[in-house]
């Protein structure tokens, strides 16, 4: 079967892409990729990816736009709507799986158009707007936060499960402020660094490509050895050697950090669509399997205070909140729709 994923924009909406090419490869099927010139698209996967074509249309994002600006954005998605249209009849695609962002809309909008099956999956326990608008037209929508989901999970790369171990003891901490970084999590870092290393507690940081200088400068000033990154595809192996972690809750990351049963304190991105990096961070804050602080609070404090945490039956039960084989049911359930 030949299938179409899109959607994008952040590294959280792209990793379900890819895991999702990667389940269609291993149970025999063809996949393309339709996403935008805007956001990361690109970065993940026009250089290299499973997916056997990939495209790039000029879209931005509607919901944010105002005036002007917003026009000229309904106009790229009405361009690239009739794009995706040529595309999804020249593959011959027969089902479309949309993994949400707004450069989702014209592939989503141009398989209804054309009746083909529409597949979404939602990575936030607060629904996009998009997702909440193509909801009641789609054959099955995906939820790890909703009861009523045919499929429970959330899709986690298999190399995360791999990696994955029971941590007890804080040895080495990881801060991750999501594929922009985060100068609230990067100053935080920062702010606790002399204490860690005295305490023996290894660092490893991934900075954003933006703030990385900054960041790089002041280890540097506090004579603090710390494993320092912009940008990097290694998120696995590099959450595999900490014992805990310090995080947005973008929903990718903290499935991520279930699967490797990592522990983290995760400080929710403030800005973020109805606020659902806080409510993503709820979900495990209420079975009490993590942390959770506003960037307003005192973060160092609060971690000073979890150094000291046996971490052991936290991270025992983060192991099973997560399903291996969450993106090939999510394939097989696609098949098995089409059959019925």
């Amino acid at each position: 079967m030949k299938f179409c994923i899109t959607g994008g924009g952040t590294g959280g909406h792209l990793m379900i892409a890819e895991a999702l090419v990667e389940a269609a490869a291993q149970e025999g099927h063809e996949a393309i990729f339709i996403g935008s010139t805007s956001g990361q698209d690109r970065k993940y996967f026009e250089s290299h990816s499973t997916f056997s074509h990939v495209y790039f249309l000029e879209t931005s994002g509607v919901v944010n736009q105002k005036g002007f600006k917003k026009v000229k954005a309904l106009w790229l998605v009405l361009k690239a709507f009739f794009a995706s249209r040529k595309i999804l009849k020249h593959h011959n695609i027969v089902a479309v799986y949309s993994v949400g962002g707004f450069s989702a809309a014209p592939a989503s909008f141009g398989a209804l158009s054309r009746f083909i099956p529409l597949f979404i999956h939602e990575q936030n326990a607060v629904a996009g707007r998009l997702n909440s608008l193509l909801r009641p037209f789609a054959s099955s929508f995906i939820s790890a936060y909703d009861v009523n989901s045919p499929i429970k999970g959330y899709p986690v790369k298999e190399e995360f499960f791999k990696s994955a171990r029971v941590r007890e003891k804080v040895k080495t901490i990881i801060f991750l402020g999501g594929s922009q970084g985060a100068k609230a999590i990067n100053d935080l870092a920062l702010s606790v660094a002399n204490e860690l290393q005295n305490r023996g507690i290894k660092i490893i940081h991934q900075a954003g490509e933006r703030d990385y200088e900054r960041v790089k400068q002041e280890y540097d000033a506090l004579h603090v050895e710390a494993e320092l990154y912009g940008f990097t595809k290694e998120i696995s192996f590099l959450m595999s050697k900490a014992d805990l972690a310090v995080s947005r809750s973008g929903a990718s990351t903290l499935w991520e950090l279930c699967a490797n049963g990592l522990p983290a304190l995760f400080i929710p991105f403030p800005h973020a669509a109805s606020d659902h990096q806080y409510f993503n961070a709820q979900f495990i804050v209420d079975k009490e399997l993590g942390w959770c602080e506003r960037e307003s609070e005192n973060l160092r404090e609060k971690l000073l205070l979890l150094l000291d945490e046996n971490l052991q039956d936290k991270s025992s039960a983060l192991l099973e909140q997560s399903s291996e084989d969450v993106a090939k049911k999510m394939i097989q359930g696609a098949c098995k729709a089409l059959h019925d």
